[in-house]
Formats: C-alpha cells, sequence, structure tokens
C-alpha cells in the first residue's frame, strides 16, 4: 500500500511538473495583443474605408438603350443581355427610335450604355456630354431600297420621289440629309417620309412610297427580307469611294455577289455601299470592370467574319469620332485582364480591388510595426522593473534608520518591518507569469532580493545569515 501510494504520489508530481512546463512561453500573447491592439484596429477601419470609398463594387445591373423593333441594335442588345448574364450582371435592354434618342439618354443619365452610330455627334460634342466610346462593333451600310420600277442609277434622280428616312431621334435622316447635300440635293426636293422601320417597310411594298433608307447592319430581320423580295431593288453606290474622301466617318464596302443566298445568286451583282460604324458609346461614369465585360462581350459577339468584315476586326479602337476610353484602349491593347481570363468575373474583381487594400494595409503597417515590439517589450518587463521600485523603497527605509532610537528597538522593529515587505515582495514576484524569453529579468530580480536581504542582515546583525535564521 506504501509503494502504491509512493508511486501515485510521484506520478501527480510528475503531471505538476509537466504541466508547470507547458504553462510556459516564449511569447504572451495577451501581451503582444494589447500592445497590436490599436495598430490592428486602425489599419482595419483603414482597409475597410478604402475597400468602401476608394474602389466600390460594380452596380449588378445597367441599362442599354439599343434601337428600333427589328433592327440591328435590337437584335444585339438582347445579345448582350444574354452575354452578360452569365456574370450576373441583369442588362436592361430599352428600345428606342436610334442613335440621336440614345445620345440624349445617355446625357440625360437615362441609360448607361447605348449603340450609337459614327457620324451622330463630334469628338467636342461627345467630351461636353461625358460619353466615351468603347470601341466601333460593325458596319452600318446605307440601305437605299427602291421599288424596282424606279430607275435612278444616282441620287441627283431621287428628286420629286417619296423616300422614307425614319423618325428624327435615329441618325438616319441627319445621316442621309448629309449623303444628299454632297451630291446638290437639297431635302426639300424630296418628299421625304418619317416612319419607322417596320411600317415604312410595309408602306414600300404597298407601292404607297418610292423608297426606304436604313442604316443597319445586314443581320437586320428587315434587311434580309428586303434583299429577298422580289420588285425591290438595292441602290449601288457606284461612288462610293468618293463618299468617303468627302465624309470621312463613313467607309466602302462591297456587298458580294450571291452573299444572301449562293443557290438563288442573290444579288446577282456585287454592290457598293457606304457605311458608318456602329459604336458603343457608355457616359464616363460607368464602372470600369463593366468596361472590360461589355468589350469582352464584344468580342465574342462581333468577333467573327461577316458580310463586311474579316475574322477579328471587330471589335476596334478605329472608326469612332468619340475618344476611346482608358479601360476599353487597354483592354484591346493588352486582352483581358490577367485574373479574369482564369476567374469568374465577380471573383477577378474582388482581387482586382484587393490592391487598394494591400496599398492601405502596406501605409500603415511599415510605421505601425516599429512601434508594436518596443511596445511589446515595455508591457513584458515592466511586470518585473516596477518591483525595483519596491526594492529602492526597502533600501531607502534601511539608510533612514537614523540614531535616538534605543539599539534594541531599532533592530527588532526594522528588521521585523523589513522582513516583512521583502517576503511579501519576494512572495509577488514568484507569482509573475512571464514568457520565458524574458526569464532573465525575472532571475535577475530575484538575485536583488536576496542582495537586498543580504544587505539588510549584514546592516542590521553585522553577521551574514542571522537574519535567515
Amino acid at each position: 500500500m506504501r509503494g502504491a501510494s509512493a508511486a501515485e504520489r510521484a506520478r501527480r508530481a510528475s503531471r505538476r511538473a509537466v504541466s508547470t512546463i507547458r504553462s510556459f512561453s516564449l511569447i504572451s500573447l495577451r501581451d503582444l495583443l494589447v500592445a497590436s491592439g490599436p495598430t490592428i484596429v486602425l489599419v482595419a477601419v483603414a482597409c475597410f474605408i478604402a475597400w468602401l470609398v476608394v474602389d466600390p463594387a460594380p452596380p449588378r445591373s445597367v441599362r442599354l438603350a439599343t434601337g428600333q423593333e427589328n433592327s440591328a441594335y435590337e437584335t444585339f442588345g438582347k445579345r448582350y443581355a444574354q452575354e452578360l448574364e452569365r456574370d450576373d450582371i441583369a442588362v436592361t435592354v430599352q428600345p428606342s427610335l436610334g442613335s440621336k434618342e440614345n445620345l440624349e439618354r445617355l446625357q440625360r443619365g437615362e441609360a448607361d450604355i447605348a449603340f450609337v452610330q459614327s457620324g451622330s455627334t463630334s469628338e467636342q460634342e461627345a467630351a461636353g456630354l461625358g460619353l466615351a466610346s468603347l470601341g466601333s462593333l460593325f458596319t452600318e451600310p446605307v440601305w437605299l431600297f427602291l421599288r424596282e420600277d424606279v430607275k435612278a442609277t444616282n441620287l441627283t434622280a431621287l428628286r420629286g420621289l417619296r423616300i422614307n428616312l425614319g423618325p428624327e431621334g435615329t441618325g438616319v435622316p441627319n445621316l442621309f440629309r448629309q449623303i444628299l447635300a454632297v451630291n446638290g440635293v437639297e431635302p426639300k426636293e424630296l418628299s421625304i417620309g418619317a416612319l419607322e422601320n417596320t411600317p415604312a417597310t410595309v408602306e414600300l411594298l404597298a407601292g404607297r412610297i418610292d423608297g426606304l433608307v436604313f442604316s443597319s447592319a445586314p443581320e437586320a430581320p428587315l434587311i434580309q427580307m428586303l434583299l429577298q423580295t422580289p420588285g425591290i431593288r438595292l441602290f449601288n453606290f457606284s461612288q462610293a469611294e468618293a463618299y468617303t474622301r468627302r465624309l470621312p466617318f463613313l467607309t466602302h464596302v462591297t456587298l458580294p455577289r450571291g452573299i444572301v443566298d449562293l443557290g438563288r445568286d442573290i444579288p446577282a451583282q456585287d454592290y457598293h455601299l457606304i457605311a458608318p460604324t456602329a459604336t458603343l458609346v457608355a457616359r464616363e461614369d460607368l464602372h470600369p470592370a463593366l468596361v472590360d465585360l461589355f468589350v469582352k462581350a464584344a468580342g465574342g459577339i462581333h468577333g467573327g467574319a461577316g458580310w463586311f468584315q474579316q475574322q477579328g476586326q471587330f471589335p476596334s479602337p478605329k472608326y469612332t469620332e468619340i475618344p476611346v476610353a482608358q479601360e476599353a484602349a487597354k483592354y484591346y491593347r493588352d486582352g483581358p485582364p490577367l485574373l479574369q481570363r482564369y476567374m469568374s468575373f465577380w471573383l477577378a474583381n474582388l482581387f482586382d480591388r484587393l490592391w487598394v487594400v494591400v496599398v492601405a494595409l502596406a501605409a500603415l503597417v511599415i510605421p505601425l510595426s516599429k512601434i508594436v515590439p518596443p511596445l511589446y517589450v515595455w508591457r513584458v518587463r515592466s511586470r518585473v522593473y516596477r518591483w525595483y521600485g519596491e526594492l529602492r523603497a526597502v533600501e531607502q527605509a534601511l539608510e533612514g534608520v537614523t540614531t535616538g532610537m534605543p539599539e534594541s528597538q531599532r533592530k527588532d522593529r526594522v528588521r521585523a518591518d523589513l522582513v516583512r515587505r521583502l517576503d511579501d515582495i519576494e512572495t509577488r514576484v514568484n507569482h509573475i507569469s512571464i514568457p520565458l524569453a524574458y526569464a532573465d529579468e525575472l532571475y535577475r530580480l530575484r538575485s536583488h532580493i536576496d542582495f537586498v536581504r543580504e544587505r539588510v542582515q549584514t546592516t542590521l546583525d553585522g553577521e551574514p545569515g542571522a537574519l535567515a535564521k
């Protein structure tokens, strides 16, 4: 029984020793947290402000002004909505009459981005309206469809005819007036209609007007239909190259023979056409991340080969009189941002925005990191150094013993008081929790307590070891 009890006591003593050893640590987490706490709070607040104010997150919805019913603008607007929906961006498609109305909506803040035809505004006007181009998307040839019995071969022959140019909210009336002007034809010499595309097509097929003018991509359903409708012919701009010299925003394009239907040889000849370009125009305050997203979508929608373009010709920062947005120009020059090539849009945007936080973090952490270590050291050592004041008080009390007091009284009273004070100091010092890295400070303090105790002994008794007894 005794052996068992002794073994049990040994095991308990061993466990207490192990527990005591484990309680020691190289650093004091509590002191470290207290020393670095103000710095952590300050850095967190600064990063939060930078996160919200300096580089806000892009909105999850955007308004896109397109065009008339059955127009190429309407068709492409729906495709943009589908593309951006994949990245959780809701595109609200706003039908409109065309370029002129789209510019007005952008100016009034009723739309964030819109399709605009080149030639609809100037560089100075666009800058004044706070607009920027995201690039040219496709050519929009001027399609002049006439009844087959109208034998006009040049625009001067249109005098006196009933030609529909569309509503004034589109870009076509202003564009065609410029074309008439370089031919020396006044608009008042024609009977100009202002019907929208669909009702104007009905009027042409019914023979109630002589012709109509579109400016649209060939993908527009009405263009496709009229190119294959018997009794309707397309006007050939045989002087197309000359038009591009007189009106620089126009380009010369060719509608190849058989491009509509090779089997039926439609059209039966090459047609020379003049064409402005469709441009994606945005307000200057459109979020940069959305600019990248729209240019990326434009590459997928308009980047292929078409009737009037080669593979990769569009989208392009060229062919537009409106200055190209800085973010869009960078996208055309360098391609999509690195992170967007491998991550989803929102995750890539998150990491793109983190650099702002990193800058704010570095600006604060670097100088503050020089303050935290000394503050930590001071906190740890202060738990030891404060007791040196108590030891000094004991020494001063010892030195304050003066003559005038009986020898026996002096020894007894001072001895009792100083012993009590030293014992109290030693007891409390033994309970100090201090990291192992600073244990030498604690042991030095304990040796100094012994030194003062030895001094009290020597001073009061005159012989070492007496006080210890």
